[in-house]
């Protein structure tokens, strides 16, 4: 009795992990997709961003793949006087063993004094290669004309550029290269973190429904909110925080909410054929007819030879044989509320190549069969 009883119970287990297989996969990713997501990944402070920073200088230590412009000769001189040196003429140092470059830099937030910073260095004449030179001290600064970082170091391009008479061989873009850590900044970048009583947090994407949330769960949280657009949310700071507001922004970034469904979307890339289509796209009702025509022209290139006593020349002339084919075109229906799934298949069966699939997309959108926002990048 006791084994027909531990046969009934293993039979029932079976049954039930049978039926947990079939539905555990939809359950697991109905939790995945409303996994909760914390706000800190999904806004920044309204006015704690980088700042761009800009200078002119002069990449020294060229193997000849410098340029030879007279801004740069006259650059070198003037280099070389505040150095306590004297040269007649600028064209006493040899060409092509400098450059002349644009120095960029981008700051980030709260930047102290003494901080080091990337920055890239571009070429503005006509060099060839910045591999093995090093930059000369350069000043960096901000769009009011304020001094904010000086740069120097050895360039690091990361490839070769080699050219030998007529040929050559390039790894890298080598005019332009990078210089780790070689900007020291000189001031410290004031940063205000909100005004008097409040802080606003922009969103990185605008979202109505996701704004609301955000508001509504920091509300019942920790301070009073308010979604004032799709993309900001003003929160009150509490009288305990005003001094402390790093603590502050720190509770706030770890709250978590539920993300909102993204909207259907297809994303389309002409230049390498790449379609990204979403899993909520859907269609409705629409015919897809599908044919293409192939011209092929053949170069035939032939020589008019003329009898050795006539009078005449060889004469070289093309004679290219053209060949159009033409292929059935393919209809398809598409009945309404189809989805990826079903859009994916009817292609697929009528043979439609990335290329084609996009003009088949757009011209879909045009009808107002496809339910989804058509992104071109």
């Amino acid at each position: 009795m006791r084994v027909k009883q531990n046969i009934m119970i293993k039979k029932i287990v079976t049954i039930a992990l049978i039926i947990l297989s079939w539905i555990g996969t939809p359950l697991l990713t109905a939790v995945a997709e409303a996994a909760p997501v914390r706000i800190g990944n999904l806004v920044h402070v309204k006015g704690v961003r980088e700042n761009q920073i800009v200078g002119y200088g002069v990449v020294v230590g060229l193997p000849g793949t410098g340029d030879n412009s007279r801004s740069t000769q006259i650059t070198n001189r003037m280099l070389i006087r505040n150095l306590g040196t004297v040269i007649d003429q600028e064209n006493y140092i040899q060409k092509g063993s400098s450059a002349a470059v644009i120095v960029t830099a981008t700051v980030p937030p709260f930047s102290k004094n003494g901080d080091k910073i990337d920055c890239t260095v571009s070429t503005i004449a006509d060099a060839k290669s910045l591999e093995g030179g090093v930059l000369v001290q350069t000043i960096l600064k901000a769009p009011n004309g304020e001094a904010v970082a000086v740069a120097q170091g050895p360039v690091s391009v990361g490839g070769i550029n080699k050219i030998a008479g007529s040929a050559s061989k390039r790894t890298a873009i080598t005019s332009t290269g990078r210089v780790p850590g070689g900007a020291i900044m000189e001031r410290d970048i004031d940063t205000q973190i909100g005004d008097e009583t409040t802080i606003t947090i922009s969103m990185d994407k605008s979202d109505y429904t996701m704004a609301s949330r955000i508001a509504q769960t920091i509300s019942n949280t920790v301070s009073p909110a308010k979604a004032i657009d799709g993309s900001s949310v003003v929160i009150n700071v509490p009288s305990k925080f005003q001094n402390d507001r790093v603590r502050f922004l720190s509770i706030i970034e770890n709250i978590e909410v539920n993300p909102t469904v993204e909207p259907a979307r297809v994303v389309v890339n002409e230049r390498t054929g790449t379609v990204v289509i979403g899993s909520d796209v859907k269609l409705l009702p629409a015919a897809v007819a599908h044919g293409n025509i192939t011209v092929t022209v053949t170069p035939n290139n032939q020589v008019s030879q003329p009898n050795p006593f006539a009078a005449g020349a060889t004469v070289g002339f093309a004679n290219p044989t053209v060949d159009v084919q033409t292929s059935n075109a393919s209809l398809v229906n598409m009945p309404a509320n189809s989805n990826l799934n079903d859009l994916v298949k009817a292609l697929n069966a009528i043979g439609v190549a990335p290329i084609d699939l996009i003009s088949i997309l757009q011209a879909l959108k045009k009808a107002g069969s496809l339910q989804a926002d058509l992104v071109v990048i």
